[in-house]
């Protein structure tokens, strides 16, 4: 797990030193560098040539992101000779640090420490951390719409445990390991528990597939999920809805039921997969989804940060950090575990950067600093109403 990052000169942030917990919630108005952290991780993921000192910025279509040339990259206001510059901190007291060169026109960034790098990577096994290997997880903003009709990987699913980065295989996924049962056993649902109708035994609901319609049930209440694999490169879902005393509905195709509930899907198939070890990124988790469901999320991803994994969500929402909040009241544990950083652009004569504020919560759910505009635009608005 990421214990701290240190990164200079990279598009929006000049110089910020980030404290790095079990669920890290990434909050700011639009334009402030939020993307900009985010994508700062996503480059060392994608740099398959990292190894040989190549800081890759384009992924093409099959990569995290194509941010373009090393001027799109490098912080504007950057001082003569500045470079890019990390310095990540992982639990295990190993440490990665980079030096680059920058070179005008250049789709890269070379790694100019690159000895040193190279001997850091083998003797502190920098390539076996999450960032590196298939326990990562990264959910796009821009997911893939509701469709009947989703794309198969035996690949994504099969080898590297992946949805995809904008959860284009969740079906396949659900299709494929739905009958797992969970290995993180506090995000059971509490209505996981039934009592069988013949025996009086007490059932537990441990599977995937089961959490998944349980916990969607929060977003739209009886919500069932189903999936058939067609080919090798097809599946299709459907949703069908439980009606007390007669059953279920007929199936519904995911664009007959609303974006919300297919958005909610593989936001919450990505955390209820989730293992010990796992690193989770997601963007705009509450896209789509109504407040009461983006605060129930909030609760969701709280609860997942109990474990040994480490999560990074970027959102707009009040709701979802209202409802991580709660859960942080009602499982004090949590309040360790779980750190706001809240971006602000700073504008001055000479240049213009991110301000980030790290923000606490403590056992009874408030917050240690309050920014502008953070939280706020509720009663922004009710103000102007009275």
């Amino acid at each position: 797990m990421i214990s701290n990052i240190k990164l200079k000169n990279f598009k929006s942030i000049k110089s910020s030193d980030f404290e790095m917990r079990n669920l890290n919630v990434i909050m700011g108005m639009n334009g402030q560098g939020k993307s900009s952290f985010i994508q700062s991780l996503l480059l060392l993921r994608q740099s398959d040539g990292l190894s040989n000192g190549i800081l890759k910025l384009n992924g093409g279509e099959m990569g995290l992101i194509n941010i373009g040339i090393t001027k799109d990259a490098l912080y504007q206001f950057a001082g003569n000779g500045e470079n890019l510059e990390y310095e990540i901190k992982f639990d295990n007291d190993s440490e990665l640090k980079i030096k680059t060169l920058y070179e005008s026109g250049a789709d890269y960034f070379y790694i100019s420490n690159l000895s040193d790098f190279q001997e850091k990577l083998k003797t502190d096994r920098i390539l076996e951390q999450p960032l590196f290997t298939n326990r990562f997880q990264y959910l796009n903003a821009q997911k893939v719409e509701p469709a009947e009709a989703n794309k198969a990987s035996f690949t994504a699913v099969s080898v590297n445990d992946d949805l995809g980065k904008y959860g284009e295989y969740t079906a396949h996924y659900i299709n494929q390991k739905g009958s797992n049962n969970l290995h993180l056993m506090n995000l059971l649902h509490q209505k996981s528990k039934e009592i069988d109708e013949v025996t009086g035994i007490e059932l537990i609901k441990t599977s995937l597939i089961d959490q998944i319609n349980f916990w969607l049930g929060e977003i739209s209440p009886g919500v069932s999920v189903k999936t058939q694999k067609v080919t090798n490169e097809l599946v299709l879902l459907d949703y069908e809805f439980h009606q007390p005393n007669l059953g279920t509905t007929n199936k519904f195709k995911p664009q007959n039921v609303g974006f919300g509930i297919s958005y909610a899907l593989h936001v919450v198939t990505a955390i209820l997969k989730a293992q010990n070890g796992d690193l989770i990124i997601i963007e705009n988790p509450e896209s789509h989804i109504h407040p009461r469901g983006q605060a129930e999320l909030g609760k969701l991803i709280a609860k997942a940060s109990l474990n040994n994994i480490q999560i990074i969500i970027e959102t707009h929402s009040d709701h979802i950090v209202n409802g991580i909040r709660v859960a942080v009241k009602e499982q004090p544990e949590l309040q360790d575990r779980v750190i706001l950083h809240y971006f602000e652009k700073i504008v001055e004569e000479t240049e213009q950067f991110s301000k980030i504020t790290d923000i606490t919560i403590d056992k009874r759910g408030s917050l240690s600093d309050y920014p502008g505009n953070l939280l706020n635009e509720w009663s922004n608005q009710l103000f102007k109403l009275m």
